[in-house]
C-alpha cells in the first residue's frame, strides 16, 4: 500500500513533516522518503524501513531538511521521491499507486526517447515512470491527466514545484487525499490521523481525479473532480486508521456499526465478546454492544515491536508476526465460549494460529466475525496486500477444492447466502477448527460504511468493476 505527507509553511517544516510522514506508518513497512525545497535546491533521503521505523532510520536526517515546503512518503513499492528537471520546471513526486501495464509504459517511453535511472529489484520504478509520463505534456494537470488517462490500476500523488505542492487523487478515488490547515501552513496526506497532533484542521476531501495546488496561505482547484467514485471499501475495514475520516465517514464508527449490524442477526450463544486486534476492536465493541454481552479483551497486542502481519513481503515474516505480536489472556479464555471479531480472513496465516493458540489456553468455544466479506478477488488496483495470485487467498483456494476449479462459478460463490457461498463458508470454518464462521455481507458492509453502493468498490468480494 502506502501513504504520503507534504506541508508547504511560512516557516520551516521539517518536523511537521517528518511526524507527519510517520503517521503513515502503518501503510507500509518496506521504504520510506523525504524531500525539501530550500532556495531552490532538493534535499531527499530514502531509507530501507524492512528491520527499523520510519522514525528511527529519519531522525538523524532532520536537520538537513531545509525548507518551507516538502513531501514524505511511507512506500511498499518503490524508493520515493523521485527528482526529475524537465521543461515543466524541477520538482520531486510521491505517488501511491499501482501500475499494472508498467511494462507496456516503458516500452512506450523508451520508444519516445526517454530513458529510465532508477531500478528497483531488476525492474523500472514506477514512480519514475508516472514521472516521466507527466513530463510528456505541456502542463501538471495536463501530465496527471496523462497518467490517469494510461496506467491501468490507480494512482494518487504529491507534487513538490518551486510553486507549491501539487495534491492529486486518483481518477476513481479509490485511495484518499486529504488537506490540513493551520495558521501560515496546509498539508496533504493519505492519512488525516496525521493532522490533529500537529495542529492542522481537516479542511478539504479531495474528490476523484481532483488536482489542487497548495501554498502556505492558499489551496487553489487546478482540476474538478469525476462524478463517479469507487472509494476502497477496505479503507474501513482494515487500513484506515481508526481515528481517521474518509469522505466525512469515521474509522472506527464504521467497524462498530459493522459488528452491531452482525451481532443482531446472530443468535450464537456466548460468554462475552473479544477482539483480534487492533483492527477488530471497534468491530468487537459493537458486536458487543448488538449483541448484549460483555466485551472482554482475550488477547492482548504487543506493540511495542511486532508491525502488521498484512504488509512484510516474506511469507516467513507474515506468518512470524501473526504468531508473536498477539499474547492470549489464559485467564479469560479457559472454559469459555468467545466471539472474536477481526477484520478479514485473506491467507488464514494468522488466524489459523490464533484459533489453535486459543483453544490450547482453555477455550471452549471459538465463534470468529469477520469485518469483510469473504475475499475472492486479488486487488488490481492497490497494492494493499503482498498477495500475487488468487490462490494465495484462503477464500479462492476452498472454490478450487471444491470444484477443482478455482475459477468456477465465482459470481454464486460471491452471492450471500447462496448453496456455494455457504458451502465454502463452512469448508473454511472446518479447515481453521473454527466453532462457527460468519463474514459481513456485502450489503451490511455498505451500509455500515453509508455511502451510495456505486461509490464503494467491492472488487475484492464479487469481482464488480464500475462502468467507465
Amino acid at each position: 500500500m502506502g501513504g504520503f505527507f507534504g506541508t508547504i509553511s511560512k516557516t520551516a517544516c521539517a518536523t511537521d513533516l517528518f511526524y507527519g510522514t510517520d503517521y503513515n506508518s502503518h501503510l507500509g513497512t518496506r521504504r520510506g522518503g523525504m524531500v525539501t525545497l530550500h532556495d531552490g535546491t532538493f534535499k531527499r533521503a530514502i531509507h530501507n524501513l524492512e528491520n527499523s521505523y520510519f522514525r528511527l532510520r529519519f531522525e538523524a536526517d532532520l536537520d538537513k531538511f531545509q525548507g518551507n515546503s516538502g513531501i514524505g512518503i511511507i512506500s511498499d513499492t518503490d524508493p520515493q521521491p523521485i527528482f526529475i528537471s524537465s521543461h515543466l520546471g524541477k520538482y520531486a513526486v510521491v505517488t501511491v499507486a499501482k501500475v499494472n501495464n508498467i511494462d507496456e509504459l516503458e516500452k512506450e517511453l523508451l520508444d519516445k526517447g526517454c530513458h529510465f535511472s532508477e531500478f528497483n529489484a531488476g525492474q523500472i520504478n514506477q514512480t519514475e515512470l508516472i514521472a516521466l509520463l507527466i513530463s510528456q505534456a505541456n502542463t501538471f494537470v495536463e501530465g496527471i491527466e496523462l497518467v490517469q488517462e494510461k496506467i491501468k490500476g490507480s494512482c494518487s500523488m504529491l507534487i513538490l514545484t518551486e510553486e507549491g505542492i501539487i495534491a492529486a487523487r486518483d481518477k476513481w478515488g479509490r485511495t484518499p487525499v486529504l488537506i490540513g490547515k493551520k495558521d501560515g501552513a496546509y498539508a496533504a496526506t493519505s492519512e488525516p490521523c496525521s493532522f490533529p497532533n500537529l495542529e492542522y484542521e481537516l479542511e478539504y476531501n479531495v474528490g476523484p481525479g481532483e488536482v489542487v495546488m497548495l501554498t502556505a496561505d492558499s489551496m487553489t482547484q487546478l482540476r474538478k473532480p469525476n462524478k463517479k467514485m469507487q472509494a476502497c471499501s477496505f479503507l474501513w475495514v482494515y487500513y484506515g486508521y481508526p481515528v481517521s475520516d474518509y469522505e466525512g465517514i469515521n474509522v472506527d464508527a464504521v467497524r462498530y456499526a459493522s459488528g452491531q449490524a452482525m451481532a443482531k442477526k446472530d443468535d450464537t450463544e456466548a460468554d462475552y465478546v473479544a477482539a483480534i486486534p487492533d483492527s477488530g476492536i471497534g468491530m468487537g465493541l459493537g458486536y458487543a454492544e448488538g449483541k448484549g454481552i460483555p466485551y472482554r479483551r482475550a488477547i492482548i497486542k504487543y506493540t511495542p515491536t511486532w508491525p502488521r502481519s498484512f504488509t512484510p513481503a516474506n511469507q516467513k515474516v507474515r506468518d512470524l508476526v501473526a504468531k508473536m505480536k498477539l499474547i492470549p489472556n489464559r485467564e479469560l479464555l479457559r472454559d469459555k465460549r468467545v466471539i472474536f471479531c477481526d477484520d478479514s480472513i485473506v491467507r488464514g496465516t494468522q488466524l489459523n494460529d490464533n484459533v489453535n493458540i486459543l483453544y490450547g489456553y482453555g477455550a471452549k468455544e471459538v465463534h470468529i466475525r469477520l469485518g469483510s466479506p469473504p475475499i475472492l478477488f486479488s486487488c488490481p488496483f492497490l497494492g494493499f496486500s503482498a498477495s500475487r495470485s488468487p490462490l494465495e487467498l484462503i477464500a479462492r483456494r476452498t472454490v478450487e477444492e471444491l470444484e477443482g476449479d478455482h475459477e468456477k462459478d465465482l459470481d454464486k460463490y460471491a452471492t450471500t447466502d447462496s448453496p456455494q457461498y455457504k458451502n465454502m463458508i463452512d469448508c473454511i470454518r472446518k479447515k481453521l477448527n473454527i466453532t462457527t464462521l460468519k463474514f459481513i455481507t456485502v450489503e451490511d458492509l455498505i451500509a455500515s460504511i453509508g455511502l451510495p453502493k456505486e461509490c464503494v468498490c467491492t472488487y475484492c468480494y464479487n469481482g464488480a468493476k464500475p462502468e467507465e
